[in-house]
């Protein structure tokens, strides 16, 4: 009855301790001083009403006085003022629109970073994108071409299965960044959001596509939006699996990223650049730009309460009148 209940004024509820004081004066009342009560009416001997039985009114005698405590611990309840709090949160949401724009040309099966760099890239963007709560996040990869693997959604599971997805060889190889910066854009730019970003990430040089990667940067700029570039690969050669008739063998092949061009990106749309020479700096850097970029929530708590002393109140003052009516009815005493 009284889960999640509170009271204003709880020092009431000490009036309690007066009921326990009134049954014990009314039962001292009632046995014992009744010894000394003198009826109004005299008589010579009461021998002939021992065989009497007491009547039903005679039974029920103390009934008024149980009601009138009843309707006295209801009053007390009331005046304690018994609440009901309802409390909850309000979360607001300012969420961002993230591209996700992945080199898959061949080179990313280079294994300076395990299983290759490809995969290594697949785990740690996997694990950014289920580190994000409101934001809307596309996937673009691009090789020679570009082509939006998943447009901008809150679904994080279909992304993430569509990630999983990627490898390398489902477009024509060749390193075309500025046509994956350029796909990146058409994602964003009828976006709302108030801040947009292209996190590019590349093992190469620009060798292919139509649009320049200077130019695709200062588009994006107009646009407002910001592009983190990220250059993966160690330093000096990398081995190279490759498919012979005696199986995969592995060749030493030089890391080559134009880190000047990424630099720049990410200068003129007031970005970063960063560089991931091993798996664990691949994942540090996504951990950066992921504090870098944080969602904007704002949390509002609040608490209703619930005034529940009407019904004690009402409680009370009915007993109260019944107790009156029965008194002065069917329980009244003759003087």
């Amino acid at each position: 009855m009284f889960s999640n209940v509170t009271f204003a004024y709880p020092w009431v509820l000490y009036f309690f301790l007066i009921i326990p004081l009134m049954i014990a004066w009314y039962i001292y009342r009632e046995i014992f001083s009744s010894r000394s009560a003198q009826s109004s009416v005299t008589f010579s001997s009461l021998n002939i009403f021992k065989d009497v039985p007491s009547t039903l009114r005679e039974r029920l005698r103390h009934i008024p006085f149980s009601v009138r405590m009843i309707a006295i611990g209801l009053l007390i309840i009331a005046l304690a003022r018994p609440q009901n709090f309802s409390s909850g949160e309000n979360i607001n949401t300012e969420g961002i629109d993230i591209a996700m724009v992945l080199d898959i040309s061949g080179s990313m099966l280079a294994e300076d970073l395990k299983p290759n760099r490809l995969e290594a890239a697949k785990n740690v963007i996997d694990n950014f994108i289920e580190g994000r709560i409101s934001d809307r996040i596309g996937l673009v990869i691009f090789s020679k071409e570009a082509f939006t693997q998943c447009p901008l959604t809150i679904d994080y599971s279909v992304l993430r299965n569509l990630l999983l997805q990627i490898k390398t060889g489902m477009i024509e190889d060749g390193t075309a960044i500025g046509n994956g910066i350029a796909n990146g854009i058409n994602r964003l730019k009828d976006s709302d959001a108030k801040s947009r970003i292209i996190i590019l990430l590349t093992d190469g040089v620009n060798n292919a596509g139509e649009v320049d990667p200077i130019s695709a940067a200062e588009i994006a700029q107009t646009y407002g939006i910001r592009i983190y570039t990220i250059g993966v690969g160690t330093r000096g050669q990398a081995p190279y699996p490759v498919q012979t008739p005696f199986g995969v063998r592995y060749t030493m092949v030089p890391v080559e990223i134009d880190e000047g061009i990424l630099q720049k990106i990410s200068s003129i749309t007031d970005g970063q650049y960063f560089r991931a020479t091993n798996n664990q700096a691949l994942k540090e850097i996504y951990e950066k730009i992921d504090k870098l970029e944080k969602s904007k929530i704002e949390i509002t708590s609040y608490q209703n309460a619930s005034e529940l002393f009407h019904g004690w109140i009402w409680g009370g003052l009915i007993l109260l009148l019944i107790e009156l009516g029965l008194s002065k009815t069917i329980f009244r005493k003759l003087p």
